[in-house]
């Protein structure tokens, strides 16, 4: 069971659409204020609850700065049989990726990966568990796999922002639907992303992400978005 929990952790971290309107490369949604932050709760197999995913959005000078944390944990009793921990900041200029560092901890292991923007491209350093050190130069307007800034229908590499490679997803638009959300039901679009795990995401009337869900081995994973993110 825990071995599956890690396999639906690493689609936490590589799992937007739209805002409700046209889209171009780069960031899909309205870029977040300064200060806001979204908070979700993670839930396994229904209401079991093993940890949360918080997003926070602060200015630097010219860009926008996104940190990301993820604690996830699942245990027998007192006893942690499972724990995966990601936190990450990405920097943003004019609607471009210009900067990345992470850290991941999975299933023992720790991975980093770091990408900077040259001006022509953005050099990534990572590493990957089979294929060893990673060194690649994308394309400025490649996405991350952070999913908050929305991902464009059709077919198209991102990054993995847990290992430092290039991932081939295929992204669907499903339609509107009401979602479970901030401690009710709201409006929602709904986003499907394949690649080696299929993934659901909801976009809320702002653009703002709202939900995701997922199967992993007989897991099912579900994201909650909270209605106070400062609550604990």
């Amino acid at each position: 069971m825990f071995r599956s929990l890690i396999m639906a952790a690493a689609a936490v971290a590589t799992c937007t659409p739209l805002a409700f309107g046209a889209f171009e490369d780069g960031p899909v949604m309205p870029l977040p204020d300064a200060g806001e932050r979204i908070v979700f709760d993670v839930y396994r197999n229904g209401d079991t609850r093993f940890g949360t995913h918080a997003l926070s959005f602060t200015q630097d000078g010219q860009d926008l700065l996104v940190n990301i944390d993820i604690e996830l944990r699942a245990g027998l009793g007192p006893v942690t049989v499972f724990r995966y921990e990601h936190q990450s900041t990405e920097r943003w200029r004019e609607g471009q990726l210009v900067g990345l560092v992470s850290e991941t901890l999975k299933d023992g292991d720790t991975y980093e990966v770091s990408a900077q923007s040259s001006g022509e491209a953005l050099d990534v350093q990572g590493m990957a568990p089979e294929d060893g050190p990673i060194s690649l130069e994308l394309p400025l307007s490649i996405l991350p796999s952070s999913h908050w800034h929305g991902y464009r229908p059709g077919e198209y590499d991102i990054l993995n922002t847990e290992y430092g490679n290039e991932l081939d997803v295929t992204v669907e638009y499903l339609g509107e639907e009401m979602l479970e959300a901030d401690g009710e039901r709201i409006p929602a679009r709904r986003y499907r992303l394949i690649s080696d795990l299929t993934v659901d995401l909801w976009y809320d009337e702002n653009g703002r992400w709202a939900g995701c869900e997922f199967e992993a081995r007989g897991q099912t994973v579900r994201y909650v978005r909270r209605a106070d993110p400062l609550e604990g």
